[in-house]
Protein backbone atom coordinates (compact mmCIF):
# COMPACT_ATOMS: atom_id res chain seq x y z
CA UNK A 1 0.00 0.00 0.00
CA UNK A 2 0.88 3.88 -0.78
CA UNK A 3 2.41 5.01 2.52
CA UNK A 4 0.78 8.15 3.44
CA UNK A 5 3.45 9.40 5.30
CA UNK A 6 5.84 9.15 2.34
CA UNK A 7 4.49 9.15 -1.03
CA UNK A 8 1.79 12.24 -1.24
CA UNK A 9 -1.54 11.06 -2.90
CA UNK A 10 -2.54 12.99 -6.73
CA UNK A 11 -5.48 14.98 -5.87
CA UNK A 12 -7.08 17.54 -8.28
CA UNK A 13 -8.20 20.74 -7.68
CA UNK A 14 -9.76 24.12 -9.26
CA UNK A 15 -6.58 25.83 -9.95
CA UNK A 16 -8.02 29.29 -8.19
CA UNK A 17 -7.77 27.75 -5.26
CA UNK A 18 -4.11 27.30 -5.12
CA UNK A 19 -3.67 30.96 -5.77
CA UNK A 20 -3.28 31.01 -9.29
CA UNK A 21 -4.84 34.01 -10.75
CA UNK A 22 -6.78 32.42 -13.77
CA UNK A 23 -10.65 33.10 -12.45
CA UNK A 24 -12.71 35.29 -15.24
CA UNK A 25 -11.18 38.75 -13.61
CA UNK A 26 -7.61 37.37 -13.24
CA UNK A 27 -8.12 36.81 -9.63
CA UNK A 28 -7.79 33.85 -7.62
CA UNK A 29 -9.86 32.42 -4.44
CA UNK A 30 -6.97 31.06 -2.90
CA UNK A 31 -7.45 28.10 0.37
CA UNK A 32 -4.72 27.63 2.71
CA UNK A 33 -6.87 24.61 4.06
CA UNK A 34 -6.55 23.27 0.75
CA UNK A 35 -3.04 23.91 0.40
CA UNK A 36 -1.39 24.22 3.84
CA UNK A 37 -3.51 21.41 5.29
CA UNK A 38 -4.44 19.35 3.07
CA UNK A 39 -1.33 19.60 1.12
CA UNK A 40 0.83 17.97 3.67
CA UNK A 41 -0.97 14.84 2.27
CA UNK A 42 -2.11 15.76 -0.95
CA UNK A 43 -0.05 16.18 -4.26
CA UNK A 44 -2.23 18.68 -5.75
CA UNK A 45 -3.08 18.92 -9.52
CA UNK A 46 -4.29 21.98 -10.23
CA UNK A 47 -7.22 22.20 -13.35
CA UNK A 48 -8.90 25.31 -14.83
CA UNK A 49 -11.40 24.23 -17.39
CA UNK A 50 -12.14 27.36 -18.90
CA UNK A 51 -8.40 28.51 -19.46
CA UNK A 52 -7.96 25.17 -20.59
CA UNK A 53 -10.71 25.39 -23.24
CA UNK A 54 -8.70 28.61 -24.62
CA UNK A 55 -11.56 31.82 -22.47
CA UNK A 56 -8.40 33.14 -21.29
CA UNK A 57 -7.68 35.45 -18.59
CA UNK A 58 -9.73 38.13 -17.63
CA UNK A 59 -12.42 37.18 -19.66
CA UNK A 60 -16.05 37.44 -19.84
CA UNK A 61 -18.44 35.50 -17.24
CA UNK A 62 -20.01 32.68 -18.50
CA UNK A 63 -22.94 31.59 -16.32
CA UNK A 64 -25.47 27.92 -16.17
CA UNK A 65 -28.89 28.72 -18.17
CA UNK A 66 -31.77 26.41 -19.43
CA UNK A 67 -32.93 23.19 -17.97
CA UNK A 68 -31.28 23.21 -14.12
CA UNK A 69 -31.23 19.23 -14.89
CA UNK A 70 -29.23 20.17 -18.09
CA UNK A 71 -28.28 23.44 -18.38
CA UNK A 72 -25.61 24.74 -20.95
CA UNK A 73 -22.78 27.31 -20.09
CA UNK A 74 -22.98 30.18 -22.15
CA UNK A 75 -21.86 33.91 -21.93
CA UNK A 76 -23.60 36.30 -19.35
CA UNK A 77 -22.57 39.10 -22.46
CA UNK A 78 -23.01 37.35 -26.16
CA UNK A 79 -25.50 34.49 -24.95
CA UNK A 80 -24.40 32.78 -28.17
CA UNK A 81 -21.36 31.67 -26.42
CA UNK A 82 -22.01 28.30 -25.50
CA UNK A 83 -18.90 26.27 -24.16
CA UNK A 84 -20.62 23.21 -22.94
CA UNK A 85 -19.59 20.57 -25.32
CA UNK A 86 -15.87 22.19 -24.88
CA UNK A 87 -15.97 22.19 -21.10
CA UNK A 88 -17.46 18.40 -21.05
CA UNK A 89 -14.54 17.44 -23.82
CA UNK A 90 -12.23 18.36 -21.43
CA UNK A 91 -13.65 16.71 -18.03
CA UNK A 92 -12.98 13.62 -20.51
CA UNK A 93 -9.65 14.54 -21.23
CA UNK A 94 -8.60 15.17 -17.77
CA UNK A 95 -10.78 11.12 -16.84
CA UNK A 96 -8.27 9.64 -19.72
CA UNK A 97 -4.74 11.19 -19.43
CA UNK A 98 -5.31 11.54 -15.10
CA UNK A 99 -6.45 8.10 -14.15
CA UNK A 100 -3.76 8.37 -11.24
CA UNK A 101 -6.21 10.72 -9.61
CA UNK A 102 -7.06 9.94 -6.33
CA UNK A 103 -9.86 12.80 -5.64
CA UNK A 104 -11.52 15.72 -6.55
CA UNK A 105 -11.50 19.55 -4.65
CA UNK A 106 -13.92 21.67 -6.53
CA UNK A 107 -14.63 25.33 -6.37
CA UNK A 108 -17.86 26.16 -5.24
CA UNK A 109 -20.51 27.78 -7.15
CA UNK A 110 -18.34 27.98 -10.48
CA UNK A 111 -20.45 27.06 -13.89
CA UNK A 112 -18.19 24.85 -14.84
CA UNK A 113 -16.42 23.63 -11.30
CA UNK A 114 -19.42 23.83 -8.70
CA UNK A 115 -20.23 20.45 -7.35
CA UNK A 116 -23.86 21.40 -6.38
CA UNK A 117 -25.74 24.78 -5.88
CA UNK A 118 -24.77 26.37 -8.65
CA UNK A 119 -27.25 29.18 -10.05
CA UNK A 120 -28.80 28.25 -12.99
CA UNK A 121 -30.34 31.77 -15.34
CA UNK A 122 -34.19 31.70 -16.97
CA UNK A 123 -34.24 33.56 -20.64
CA UNK A 124 -35.44 36.51 -18.68
CA UNK A 125 -32.03 36.41 -16.84
CA UNK A 126 -33.48 35.75 -13.40
CA UNK A 127 -31.85 33.05 -11.44
CA UNK A 128 -34.49 29.82 -11.76
CA UNK A 129 -35.90 28.18 -8.66
CA UNK A 130 -33.51 24.79 -8.67
CA UNK A 131 -30.07 25.14 -8.98
CA UNK A 132 -27.64 22.62 -11.29
CA UNK A 133 -23.76 21.52 -11.52
CA UNK A 134 -20.86 23.04 -12.95
CA UNK A 135 -20.36 21.54 -16.61
CA UNK A 136 -17.28 20.33 -16.02
CA UNK A 137 -17.49 19.15 -12.33
CA UNK A 138 -20.73 17.24 -13.65
CA UNK A 139 -18.86 15.07 -16.39
CA UNK A 140 -15.81 14.44 -14.43
CA UNK A 141 -18.71 12.95 -11.61
CA UNK A 142 -19.95 11.03 -14.64
CA UNK A 143 -17.45 9.73 -15.42
CA UNK A 144 -15.45 8.61 -12.62
CA UNK A 145 -18.65 7.85 -10.12
CA UNK A 146 -15.90 6.25 -7.55
CA UNK A 147 -14.23 9.19 -7.38
CA UNK A 148 -13.81 11.07 -3.96
CA UNK A 149 -14.90 14.83 -4.56
CA UNK A 150 -15.68 17.65 -2.70
CA UNK A 151 -15.94 21.25 -2.46
CA UNK A 152 -13.51 23.62 -0.75
CA UNK A 153 -16.38 25.08 1.13
CA UNK A 154 -17.45 21.81 2.46
CA UNK A 155 -14.31 21.35 3.29
CA UNK A 156 -14.30 23.60 6.43
CA UNK A 157 -16.90 21.16 7.63
CA UNK A 158 -14.55 19.37 10.44
CA UNK A 159 -16.59 15.81 10.01
CA UNK A 160 -17.10 16.47 5.70
CA UNK A 161 -13.19 16.90 5.94
CA UNK A 162 -12.49 14.00 7.33
CA UNK A 163 -14.56 11.92 5.41
CA UNK A 164 -12.71 12.83 2.56
CA UNK A 165 -9.37 12.42 3.68
CA UNK A 166 -10.45 9.10 4.32
CA UNK A 167 -12.38 8.24 1.18
CA UNK A 168 -9.12 9.44 -0.64
CA UNK A 169 -6.78 7.61 1.17
CA UNK A 170 -9.08 4.45 1.06
CA UNK A 171 -9.22 5.06 -2.94
CA UNK A 172 -5.21 5.09 -3.03
CA UNK A 173 -5.28 2.15 -1.19
CA UNK A 174 -7.28 0.63 -3.57
CA UNK A 175 -5.62 1.53 -6.48
CA UNK A 176 -2.48 0.30 -5.40
CA UNK A 177 -3.77 -3.26 -4.72
CA UNK A 178 -4.97 -3.41 -8.40
CA UNK A 179 -1.67 -2.18 -9.16
CA UNK A 180 0.25 -4.98 -7.30
CA UNK A 181 -2.05 -7.94 -7.72
CA UNK A 182 -5.58 -8.54 -7.17
CA UNK A 183 -6.02 -11.69 -5.58
CA UNK A 184 -9.28 -13.65 -3.25
CA UNK A 185 -6.04 -13.42 0.05
CA UNK A 186 -5.60 -9.79 -0.59
CA UNK A 187 -8.94 -9.01 -1.43
CA UNK A 188 -9.88 -10.46 1.93
CA UNK A 189 -7.27 -8.82 3.88
CA UNK A 190 -8.09 -5.10 2.34
CA UNK A 191 -11.36 -6.04 3.94
CA UNK A 192 -10.47 -7.04 7.00
CA UNK A 193 -8.51 -3.79 6.99
CA UNK A 194 -11.07 -1.81 6.91
CA UNK A 195 -14.02 -3.41 8.92
CA UNK A 196 -13.88 -0.96 11.83
CA UNK A 197 -13.70 2.11 9.40
CA UNK A 198 -16.75 0.56 7.18
CA UNK A 199 -18.48 -0.32 10.60
CA UNK A 200 -18.28 3.07 11.82
CA UNK A 201 -20.17 4.80 8.58
CA UNK A 202 -22.84 1.94 7.68
CA UNK A 203 -22.31 -1.57 9.99
CA UNK A 204 -24.89 -3.81 7.68
CA UNK A 205 -23.08 -2.25 4.89
CA UNK A 206 -19.67 -4.60 6.86
CA UNK A 207 -22.30 -7.68 6.80
CA UNK A 208 -23.17 -7.34 3.15
CA UNK A 209 -19.65 -6.84 1.78
CA UNK A 210 -18.70 -9.97 4.06
CA UNK A 211 -21.05 -11.84 1.92
CA UNK A 212 -19.92 -10.55 -1.09
CA UNK A 213 -16.32 -11.96 -0.18
CA UNK A 214 -17.61 -15.56 0.70
CA UNK A 215 -16.80 -16.65 -2.54
CA UNK A 216 -15.00 -14.36 -4.74
CA UNK A 217 -13.83 -16.81 -7.32
CA UNK A 218 -10.94 -16.25 -9.58
CA UNK A 219 -9.57 -14.61 -12.67
CA UNK A 220 -12.42 -12.67 -14.52
CA UNK A 221 -14.75 -13.52 -11.38
CA UNK A 222 -12.53 -11.99 -9.02
CA UNK A 223 -12.64 -8.70 -10.83
CA UNK A 224 -16.02 -8.58 -11.17
CA UNK A 225 -16.70 -9.74 -7.55
CA UNK A 226 -13.93 -6.66 -6.41
CA UNK A 227 -15.22 -3.97 -8.79
CA UNK A 228 -18.80 -4.56 -7.11
CA UNK A 229 -17.18 -4.68 -3.48
CA UNK A 230 -15.28 -1.42 -3.90
CA UNK A 231 -18.63 0.15 -5.10
CA UNK A 232 -20.05 -1.03 -2.42
CA UNK A 233 -17.05 0.38 -0.20
CA UNK A 234 -17.43 3.90 -1.82
CA UNK A 235 -20.88 5.09 -1.32
CA UNK A 236 -20.73 3.52 2.18
CA UNK A 237 -17.93 6.00 2.98
CA UNK A 238 -19.33 8.88 0.96
CA UNK A 239 -21.88 8.85 4.38
CA UNK A 240 -19.78 10.54 6.79
CA UNK A 241 -19.61 8.32 10.19
CA UNK A 242 -21.85 9.36 12.97
CA UNK A 243 -21.14 10.04 16.22
CA UNK A 244 -23.23 6.90 17.28
CA UNK A 245 -20.92 4.94 14.59
CA UNK A 246 -18.22 5.85 16.48
CA UNK A 247 -18.99 4.88 19.76
CA UNK A 248 -20.48 1.37 18.58
CA UNK A 249 -16.85 1.00 17.06
CA UNK A 250 -14.84 2.34 20.17
CA UNK A 251 -16.85 -0.24 21.87
CA UNK A 252 -15.75 -3.10 19.75
CA UNK A 253 -12.27 -2.31 19.91
CA UNK A 254 -12.51 -2.00 23.63
CA UNK A 255 -13.57 -5.21 23.81
CA UNK A 256 -10.55 -6.34 22.51
CA UNK A 257 -8.73 -5.45 25.86
CA UNK A 258 -11.15 -6.99 28.53
CA UNK A 259 -9.17 -9.41 29.73
CA UNK A 260 -5.68 -7.27 30.15
CA UNK A 261 -7.00 -4.00 31.56
CA UNK A 262 -7.77 -3.62 35.24
CA UNK A 263 -11.03 -2.41 36.41
CA UNK A 264 -9.85 1.23 36.79
CA UNK A 265 -8.57 1.27 33.29
CA UNK A 266 -11.51 -0.48 32.17
CA UNK A 267 -13.46 2.08 33.92
CA UNK A 268 -11.89 5.54 32.15
CA UNK A 269 -12.02 3.79 28.71
CA UNK A 270 -16.03 3.59 28.89
CA UNK A 271 -16.24 7.05 30.87
CA UNK A 272 -13.85 8.42 27.68
CA UNK A 273 -16.47 6.78 24.95
CA UNK A 274 -19.58 7.99 27.10
CA UNK A 275 -17.73 11.20 27.21
CA UNK A 276 -17.25 11.11 22.96
CA UNK A 277 -20.82 9.78 22.93
CA UNK A 278 -22.02 12.38 24.73
CA UNK A 279 -20.63 15.10 22.94
CA UNK A 280 -18.10 16.03 25.90
CA UNK A 281 -14.70 14.98 24.27
CA UNK A 282 -13.64 14.83 20.49
CA UNK A 283 -13.10 11.46 18.72
CA UNK A 284 -9.27 11.69 19.05
CA UNK A 285 -9.67 11.63 22.81
CA UNK A 286 -10.85 7.86 23.17
CA UNK A 287 -9.23 6.73 20.31
CA UNK A 288 -5.80 8.16 21.72
CA UNK A 289 -6.21 6.16 24.38
CA UNK A 290 -7.39 2.99 22.68
CA UNK A 291 -3.59 3.71 20.57
CA UNK A 292 -2.13 4.06 24.39
CA UNK A 293 -3.51 0.38 25.55
CA UNK A 294 -2.45 -1.36 22.05
CA UNK A 295 0.70 -0.60 22.27
CA UNK A 296 0.97 -1.49 26.07
CA UNK A 297 -0.85 -4.74 24.79
CA UNK A 298 -0.60 -5.57 21.38
CA UNK A 299 -3.17 -7.18 19.27
CA UNK A 300 -2.08 -8.17 15.33
CA UNK A 301 -5.78 -7.74 14.22
CA UNK A 302 -5.81 -4.41 15.98
CA UNK A 303 -2.67 -3.14 14.59
CA UNK A 304 -3.79 -3.80 11.18
CA UNK A 305 -6.94 -1.43 11.50
CA UNK A 306 -6.95 1.48 9.14
CA UNK A 307 -10.06 2.86 11.76
CA UNK A 308 -7.14 3.44 14.69
CA UNK A 309 -5.42 5.41 12.19
CA UNK A 310 -6.82 6.57 9.11
CA UNK A 311 -4.62 9.34 8.40
CA UNK A 312 -1.55 11.10 9.72
CA UNK A 313 -1.63 12.03 13.40
CA UNK A 314 -0.39 15.68 12.33
CA UNK A 315 -3.69 17.03 10.04
CA UNK A 316 -5.42 16.57 13.47
CA UNK A 317 -8.65 15.62 11.76
CA UNK A 318 -10.38 13.95 14.74
CA UNK A 319 -9.35 17.07 16.92
CA UNK A 320 -13.07 18.62 16.25
CA UNK A 321 -15.34 15.31 15.37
Amino acid sequence: MRSTNSARIPVGISQCLIGDPVRFNAGHKHSRLCTEQLGALFELRPFCPEVAIGLGTPRKPIRLAGDPAAPRAVGTVDHTLDVTDALQQYADDVSVLCEELCGFIFMQKSPSCGMERVKVYEPNGHPAPATGQGIFAARLMQTNPLLPVEEEGRLNDPVLRENFVNRVIVYSHWQQLLREELSPSRLLAFHARHKYLLMAHQSPSYRKMGQMLANPGRGAALRDTADAYFAELMAALRRPASRRGHSNVLQHVAGHFKKVLNPPEKAELQQLINHYRSGIVPLVVPVTLLQHHLLRHPDPYLQQQAYLQPHPPELSLRNAI
